[in-house]
């Protein structure tokens, strides 16, 4: 056939090569003019302002088959407030929402409405007419801005990933294509300005099938304007949040998305100009829509100055290479596809210049494949984002086991030891196997009535090999001693001597040194001495570049101040202590999740970079809770370690009694935030296991004694959660 696409970017480029692998003849242009372009067998039209501007109205005029919807059904586009009045009346999942061109009227409904908001202008503004305020000010001031500009939608801030569902429609049927998930945010770590998008991939692991959503958020519009005698022809595109509560619609697009097109093009096998023929034919159900296996990755190179002001002019090295896949060809698993767009083929003309297309058995070789050509690409000021994809990592973690660690496991290796490990144990031992350490009598130390000496061993976990990666030695030092201490410190023990371990595959004099300062300082804070300890070089052991620490600390408590006491009981509140991010637990997951982040970008709500917030130190809670336990009020302290919440608080619980944690009674830190808000399929009791999210020691006191315990921590605290009757377990609840 001969097709002509209309538009100039780079979703036109995909179109484009979609149909010329299959033989048509393609060209594309600005418009369609009846006068000129009566001979095209086919037109596909790209972007929205020529739907708007009546593109396929033209074609219907002069009997050319258009796949694009009418100008009056481009309106699910053209006006946010029409759709959102659509999607009420035809009861698809939506936000709450509110159109007006007053702004006094929008700010009295936002406040009424006690919830955050999204301020979106109501017609087409290229994807960066949405403002997402973070407080009231901004919300205030976002109202007022885009007001000023026209009409608005105000609508309720949902939470959740995204992904785009795009869906050929021929007025009566509609097949999907595969999920996509595009990356709107000009910066990694989802951070800075909203763009036209700068990467996509498909499919998506959104964990809900494409046909089902497809039922739900398209196939009641086609039989809404099907019954009205007006067929809806061409890609209509609900953009969707997953939320706690179920998907809910965000926009209607009526247009392939871009990137989307440039990875979800790639993945169809049939013939896409034969498929739009189909569609404006009426006939969609009568041809298959065949999806090859896989997966694609699409990244965007922007000019210098994007989204604000793009800079043009720079001269574009790279952009053409004899591996790359030819129009009128497919591209083979580990190929890639450049999409030009703001390019005249050798400078940049526009803001996003090009996308590259990377295709393979799975996402990560797709991605690889992307990024492998990108790098050969270049220009000055060239932006483009290092992390396209990074959610879908966290997307397919369903537990702790889907990283590498297997909680389950470790407590029953425990359960198998304990026989073996008790029959050492004389009546001195007053603490053992399960324990957050061994407690053993030792009267010798006359300066007490009973002393009891409480010892910790334990290690920093997968921490270290971050630690190595980025070359920051000193803080996993600090790590381990903390650890120890705060392990003696929940029965109530001060630190007496601590002694350390250190493998690696190779010994660097400096890199022991970092790791040793660190603990020498951690010891000094807390008034313990660094006693000795063990270097070990070990090849063949760990790989190159990977070390590992490890260290035993001994404290000492007299019996009668020995934790937890005796009175435990129903009842005692759960005072929250603050940690100071993910301590030494959970690296297994947070690298997983993290593992296509640059550790140097800076997500949004972020104060510093990635890596610096993952390695921050495990603090020790000796110099915030030591005025706590002198007032003899405190009843129990439980250390919030691997396990988290539900597997610790129990360790210092009698029989018969439970607790009660009340989820968003604390402010979780932006990192656990971001966390919790990728891994969609990880539920809280996993989460809450795995990360102490943001709570590192919990404080038992009776209710009468909360506030005189309070009095005494020069920090904000918070009452997470009660002591209730029960099997010495641990509810989450909101």
């Amino acid at each position: 056939m001969r097709v002509l696409v209309v538009g100039s970017g780079g979703r036109e480029a995909a179109i484009a090569w979609a149909c010329e692998r299959h033989g048509h003849e393609v060209r594309s242009e600005a418009g369609f003019d009846p006068t000129r372009d009566a001979e095209v067998d086919l037109v596909i039209v790209g972007p929205e302002s020529a739907l708007v501007a009546g593109t396929a109205d033209a074609c219907a005029a002069a009997a050319v088959p258009c796949f694009g919807p009418t100008e009056s059904l481009a309106r699910l586009e053209s006006s946010k407030g029409f759709t959102r009045a659509l999607a009420q009346q035809l009861g698809i999942p939506s936000p709450a929402f509110f159109r007006t061109d007053d702004a006094h009227a929008a700010i009295t409904w936002w406040r009424a409405l006690e919830r955050p908001v999204v301020v979106k202008l109501d017609g087409l503004a290229a994807g960066k007419g949405v403002i997402v305020p973070d407080t009231p000010a901004e919300t205030d001031a976002a109202i007022r801005s885009l007001a000023a500009q026209g009409p608005i939608v105000l609508e309720e801030r949902l939470t959740g990933p995204e992904c785009s569902l795009l869906a050929l429609c021929d007025g009566r049927t509609a097949v999907p294509l595969p999920i996509a998930q595009d990356h709107k945010r000009i910066h990694e770590g989802d951070s800075g300005p909203n763009t036209g998008g700068m990467g996509a991939y498909a499919p998506a692991p959104t964990g809900h099938d494409a046909h089902e959503l497809t039922k739900r958020f398209v196939q009641p519009v086609l039989d809404h304007f099907a019954a009205k005698g007006e067929p809806y022809v061409g890609v209509l595109y609900a953009g969707l949040m997953l939320t706690p509560d179920g998907p809910k619609l965000l926009e209607f697009n009526c247009r392939f998305g871009d990137p989307e097109a440039q990875a979800v093009l790639p993945l169809l096998q049939s013939d896409l100009a034969q498929l739009a023929l189909a569609c404006c034919e009426g006939r969609l159900d009568s041809v298959e829509v065949v999806v090859r296996p896989g997966a694609a990755c699409t990244v965007v190179a922007a000019a210098a100055g994007y989204p604000e002001a793009p800079v043009s002019g720079a001269t574009i090295t790279g952009l053409r290479d004899d591996g790359d896949t030819s129009a009128g060809s497919d591209v083979a698993d580990g190929g890639a596809l450049v999409f030009p767009a703001g390019t005249d083929g050798t400078r940049v003309t526009g803001g996003r210049v090009l996308a590259v297309t990377g295709l393979g058995p799975d996402l990560s070789a797709a991605r690889d494949a992307a990024y492998a050509r990108m790098a050969r690409i270049s220009f000055d000021g060239m932006q483009v984002r290092r992390d396209i994809g990074w959610r879908a990592v966290a997307a397919t973690l369903s537990s702790y086991a889907a990283a590498g660690v297997d909680i389950d496991e470790g407590t029953r290796a425990v359960d198998a030891m304990r026989t073996a490990v008790e029959r050492t144990h004389t009546p001195a031992v007053l603490a053992g196997v399960g324990s957050f350490g061994g407690a053993f009598s030792a009267a010798a130390i006359k300066a007490m009535d009973d002393p009891v000496l409480v010892a910790s061993t334990d290690g920093v976990g997968t921490k270290v090999e971050l630690a190595a990666r980025l070359g920051r030695y000193r803080g996993v030092g600090a790590d381990i001693v903390n650890h120890c201490v705060d392990d003696v410190l929940v029965q109530g023990a001060t630190p007496l001597f601590f002694l350390d371990y250190v493998a690696s595959s190779r010994l660097v004099a400096e890199h022991v040194a970092e790791v040793v300062t660190g603990m020498a300082e951690a010891c000094e804070a807390c008034g313990c001495v660094l006693l000795g300890g063990e270097t070990a070089e070990m090849p063949g052991v760990y790989a190159p570049g990977a070390f590992d620490i490890a260290g035993t600390l001994v404290g000492v408590v007299d019996r009668a101040d020995l934790l937890p006491q005796p009175g435990v009981a129903a009842g005692d509140v759960l005072l929250g202590v603050a940690s100071s991010g993910p301590h030494t637990n959970g690296y297994s997951l947070l690298r997983k999740v993290f593992s296509w982040m640059p550790m140097d970008a800076v997500p949004a709500g972020f104060d510093r970079p990635l890596g610096e917030t993952l390695l921050e130190p495990h603090r020790s809670y000796l110099p915030v809770l030591r005025d706590a336990l002198a007032t003899g009020r405190v009843k129990a302290l439980a250390h919030i370690t691997g396990g988290g919440l539900p597997e610790n608080l129990p360790r210092v619980l009698p029989d018969g009694v439970a607790a009660r944690v009340r989820l968003g009674s604390w402010p979780v830190p932006p990192l656990f935030d971001l966390v919790r808000s990728v891994c969609t399929s990880i539920d809280d009791h996993e989460l809450y296991r795995t990360l102490n999210m943001g709570i590192g020691m919990v404080v038992v006191c009776a209710p009468d004694d909360l506030g005189a315990v309070q009095a005494t921590i020069a920090e904000r605290t918070w009452v997470i959660g009660e002591l209730v009757p029960g099997a010495r377990e641990v509810t989450l609840h909101h």
